[in-house]
């Protein structure tokens, strides 16, 4: 919310000297956070004064244009020049080429003379032009940052203005003000208006405080008029979508009378483009009390106005000139002819004030705000007004609002009050609350006393009344977010200040902390940053191309999760692998020379199952049934933590005398074992094919049984589409899988005491057979007495018949209790080699 100065001033004692940023320390004490500040000064200096033109001379030129010399007095006939600068005559006779034509001898005009800086660091000096020196320039609204309209420089009289010669124009267009711009948390919507952040500052430094609203008289006299129906009988989220509306008829206006400089200024400042006067006085009225308000044309009305649910297909062009379908539970305003406006959210164009308009409807209404967030979403259409309504509005201010946008269309646009007011429905008012007055001190550690208690509460604009021990609070209309005692307590630690409440840690209770699922999460993600990887961060959000790339072989079709509104349409999917979003940030860090690389992240993926989703969102208010609950449990997708590395260049890095190792698939593998290793896992790998992996240097990663991952090198086409080095290796881990087999209780083993015996064997198999495999077939073939298993060579060629290997591993014997001899080491390899002839048909080289 923007506050500009000098329209917080009209309703609070803020000093005259006082600036944004002094306003802001103040107000962030009574917890409005800053957020910037807003000064048309910064980028606009003078001298900019009003002008009259005295001579206006149009002079062709021979590119075909007409440019107009003129004659421009900038101070009042007979006083005194008392500005000097290079340019500037101290007769006060500008010479000036002015370009524009909409102005005639007479006219009054804002003019920049020499020194003066507008918008865009566009500096103004005297300079030869078109065969004169022109000593300034006869400004638009465009090029003094107040507006779009470059057609013709901006003549004040079509603004009602009659300033006197010489007068500081920046004053006069309201460019010498500031706003300060702060956060409005969303449990403090009354915060949207000057009436409540005025309040607010009275509180934050004890000034008075002048209600805006109060100022407003209504018409206790004042006949029915529109016919207006509140058909929401059956509410769809427990409360009634509209409790109030007020209609209030305006006749005679002229929608093309221009918006006073005071009024579009404090717009401006207040971040909204002024547009027209009908619609800045429905905006001005809005940002003055918080309250949203529209104008409908009265001629374009078919019939009354009834405020119910919508019919599903229905439609409606809204003021943005787009065509929404509407949903059922949409709240519409609709007339005969049908919907003229989403409720609390935007208007329709059928309705829409043009400059044939001369009779409006004005309707201030409160509608429910949780009705209003979900259509705001839905159509994807945040307004200002929807800001407000899904925060909670005054359900008071309906006929004050009215009455001020009616007020204001009479002085400012010539309307008259037609007296005609329907106002359907009642207030909604904030529920009594009883509060026992040593919550307070209970939940901040502050022993306040009972005066400061009820002095507090009241000065927020509750009542209050004893019953028996407890207080009786009724909240104000406008703070609709005090529902219990705790927010009470809020309030008064809030206003009497946070600085009195202690700082105490509280002590931490006993028999919890990590659980055993995170502690081990810790551990290897501790462990991958040991083993030299760096850990990264992406976002979880991919294309179905890559999803389906990286996603298993045997999937068939990758269930993903679409996403309703993605940041990017290339991006529309949730992650089902986490290795793209890593890969991406290895590309981007090779093509910046950073070649050695080692990166690894983890994270969530998401695998969503046969039901995705719930039929329906249950509303606000009220704990849902259980099977409501057991549906949007259901409906919620799988989501495993993986672990996934990538690398690429050299370990250790290239230096002179040493070139380094290159990275290769056998470290994407070490690093899945370094990860089972750290959690006590018995990894073991197969011969494994994945579209992503390269065909002949794929492992699958088994835990009990089951492949919980991938690891090799990249496939070939696919380090060249990705633009990643040519020999990039990967491996991604279902983490979750194997956190899943972690034994209860990891039991080191014991420091052996005898020696071992080693025992090479080398083997001829066919060369299809994958080393794993033959290695597992040993392993179970030697017994118990096997230590250790390790290939260390693999040959084929001369010697060895075509289509056949060798294959060659060195054994490790070793007893627990006892010294081996040479013969009981060979004959565990003995039983270890007929095993695999038999299972292989392996011959001893």
């Amino acid at each position: 919310m923007r506050i500009p100065l000098s329209w917080l001033r009209e309703h609070t004692q803020l000093p005259a000297d006082a600036t944004p940023e002094d306003l802001m320390a103040d107000l962030v004490r009574v917890g409005l956070e800053e957020e910037d500040v807003h000064r048309p000064s910064d980028e606009i200096t003078g001298p900019i004064v009003v002008g009259e033109v005295l001579e206006k001379t149009p002079e062709p030129q021979s590119n075909g244009k007409t440019i107009n010399w003129c004659q421009v007095r900038v101070v009042p006939e007979g006083q005194e020049q008392t500005l000097t600068g290079e340019g500037i005559s101290p007769d006060g006779i500008q010479g000036v080429v002015c370009g524009a034509h909409n102005f005639e001898v007479g006219d009054k005009v804002v003019v920049t003379l020499p020194g003066a800086v507008l918008p865009g660091d566009f500096r103004i000096s005297a300079r030869k032009t078109y065969g004169h020196v022109s000593a300034g320039m006869i400004s638009s609204v465009r090029e003094l940052g107040i507006g779009e309209d470059h057609d013709g420089i901006l003549v004040l009289s079509t603004l009602n203005l009659d300033p006197e010669i010489g007068a500081d124009a920046l004053e006069l267009l309201g460019l010498t003000d500031a706003a300060a711009e702060i956060n409005v948390t969303p449990d403090r919507g009354y915060a949207f208006s000057i009436r409540g952040v005025a309040r607010e500052y009275a509180h934050a430094t004890g000034t008075p405080f002048s209600d805006p609203a109060a100022q407003i008289s209504t018409d206790d006299a004042a006949r029915p008029g529109l016919e207006v129906s509140l058909a929401d009988q059956a509410p769809i989220y427990g409360v009634e979508g509209c409790s109030r509306f007020v209609a209030h008829k305006v006749t005679g206006i002229n929608p093309e009378a221009p918006t006073p400089p005071w009024m579009a200024a404090r717009l401006r400042l207040a971040g909204m483009r002024p547009i027209s006067l009908p619609v800045d006085i429905s905006n001005y009225v809005m940002l003055e009390l918080g309250q949203p308000n529209h104008c409908y044309d009265a001629a374009k009305l078919d019939g009354g106005i009834d405020v119910r649910r919508a019919t599903a297909g229905e439609q409606l062009t809204t003021l943005d000139e787009k065509v929404r379908t509407l949903h059922s539970e949409d709240l519409v305003i609709a007339d005969q002819g049908g919907p003229i406006g989403i409720a609390g959210v935007m208007g329709g164009a059928r309705t829409e004030v043009d400059s044939t308009t001369s009779t409006v409807i004005v309707e201030a209404a409160h509608f429910d705000p949780i009705s209003v967030s979900r259509s705001k979403r839905r159509h994807k259409l945040p307004s200002e007004a929807s800001k407000r309504f899904e925060r909670g509005v005054d359900p008071l201010l309906p006929p004050l609002a009215a009455q001020r946008v009616v007020d204001l269309l009479v002085e400012l646009a010539g309307g008259t009050d037609a007296g005609e007011v329907t106002d359907a429905g009642a207030p909604v008012l904030p529920e009594p609350i009883l509060l026992d007055p040593a919550l307070p001190e209970k939940l901040t550690g502050v022993a306040y006393t009972p005066e400061q208690i009820s002095s507090t509460l009241r000065a927020i604009g509750a009542e209050l009344s004893e019953e028996g021990q407890t207080l009786r609070v009724t909240p104000p209309s406008w703070r609709p977010d005090l529902t219990i005692g705790e927010d009470l307590v809020e309030e008064i630690a809030r206003l009497i200040g946070y600085d009195r409440i202690p700082s105490r840690l509280p002590a931490a209770p006993a028999g919890r902390g990590l659980s055993r699922e995170q502690q081990h999460r810790r551990q290897v993600l501790g462990g991958m940053a040991a083993a030299g990887f760096t850990e990264t961060l992406s976002y979880p959000f991919y294309s179905e191309e890559a999803n389906t790339l990286f996603g298993r072989p045997d999937d068939g079709q990758l269930a993903m999760l679409r996403l309703e509104n993605p940041i990017a349409s290339q991006q529309g999917t949730l992650r089902t692998a986490v290795l793209p979003g890593l890969l991406d940030t290895l590309r981007r860090n090779v093509s910046r020379g950073f070649g050695d690389l080692a990166l690894y992240e983890a994270g969530l993926v998401y695998l969503p199952g046969e039901t995705v989703g719930a039929p329906s969102i249950p509303p606000l208010g009220a704990r849902p049934g259980e099977e409501t609950l057991a549906a949007l449990e259901a409906g919620i997708p799988h989501q495993p933590w993986h672990l996934a590395v990538a690398l690429a260049g050299s370990e250790p890095a290239a230096s002179p005398g040493l070139p380094g190792r290159a990275r290769d698939w056998a470290d994407a593998v070490d690093a899945a074992r370094t990860a089972a290793r750290l959690l006590g896992v018995e990894l073991t790998l197969r011969q494994g094919r994945h579209q992503a992996f390269h065909p002949g240097r794929t492992a699958e990663l088994v835990v009990s049984g089951a492949v919980v991952g991938y690891a090799g090198e990249l496939h070939p086409k696919v380090a060249e589409e990705w633009d990643l080095p040519a020999r990039t290796a990967a491996m991604e881990l279902d983490l979750s899988a194997v956190l899943a087999a972690v034994p209860e209780k990891i039991v080191a083993e014991p420091i052996a005491a005898f020696p071992p015996s080693t025992q090479d064997v080398s083997l001829i198999v066919d060369e299809a057979l994958p080393a794993g495999d033959l290695e597992s077939t040993l392993t179970e073939g030697a017994g118990e007495l096997l230590e250790d298993i390790e290939l260390f060579d693999v040959y084929s060629g001369e010697g060895i018949e075509v289509g056949r290997k060798s294959l060659a591993y060195a054994l490790r014997f070793r007893a627990a209790d006892r010294t081996l001899t040479a013969d009981e080491a060979s004959e565990a390899r003995g039983a270890a080699v007929a095993l695999a002839a038999e299972r292989h048909g392996a011959v001893q080289r």
